[in-house]
């Protein structure tokens, strides 16, 4: 293949979606236990992302979204939570928090996730997950992100949440509270 030239493609600008297309990859490994190269395989799943990538910044391609997500792969800054394949969730769920109807979350215990389009505000582990995100929504014990959310409204702000079997111990809970603080990086956690 001599004389031949390479083309390499690079997509600029990729801050601007990367965030996206993490979100995306993580929320669809969790909840199917799959990996990035299962979900850019599968047209279905590949669509799935896609639009989830599109929801959190829309405007750009879905060759663009996949190539960030690959990139994240390859500098190692979408490292699998490695916990969450030995405990597996009942199931992940995301959510609009604007307008959300606090009665459709699980009461059973797991992990949530809140983020904006561009960064993961917290991370936290609960008993009960409706209660613990009432809380958090009238007021939350976390001083930073209170004070987050009283600054700004509800607008473009999300929630992941990871309902877990009701077996699954407490120290099990944190153990996987500290690794997804660890992988994603919240604003407003303290790192244990």
């Amino acid at each position: 293949m001599r004389g031949i030239k390479s083309k390499r493609s690079s997509f600029p600008d990729q801050d601007q979606y990367r965030f996206a297309a993490e979100m995306a990859a993580r929320f669809l490994e969790r909840r199917d236990g799959i990996s990035l190269d299962a979900i850019i395989c599968d047209p279905e799943l590949a669509v799935e992302f896609d639009d989830i990538s599109k929801r959190l910044s829309p405007g750009y391609s879905s060759v663009e979204y996949r190539w960030a997500a690959l990139n994240l792969r390859k500098t190692q800054r979408l490292k699998p939570e490695l916990l969450s394949r030995v405990v597996q969730a009942e199931s992940v769920e995301r959510f609009e928090l604007q307008g959300l109807d606090i009665g459709r979350i699980s009461t059973k215990c797991g992990l949530y996730v809140i983020f904006t389009t561009d960064q993961v505000l917290y991370v936290g582990e609960a008993e009960n997950l409706q209660n613990r995100l009432r809380k958090h929504l009238d007021h939350s014990d976390n001083k930073g992100l209170a004070r987050w959310l009283w600054e700004n409204s509800s607008l473009n702000l999300h929630l992941e949440i990871h309902v877990l079997p009701s077996t699954v111990k407490t120290r099990i809970r944190r153990a996987l509270e500290s690794e997804m603080i660890a992988s994603r990086t919240p604003v407003f956690n303290i790192k244990r």
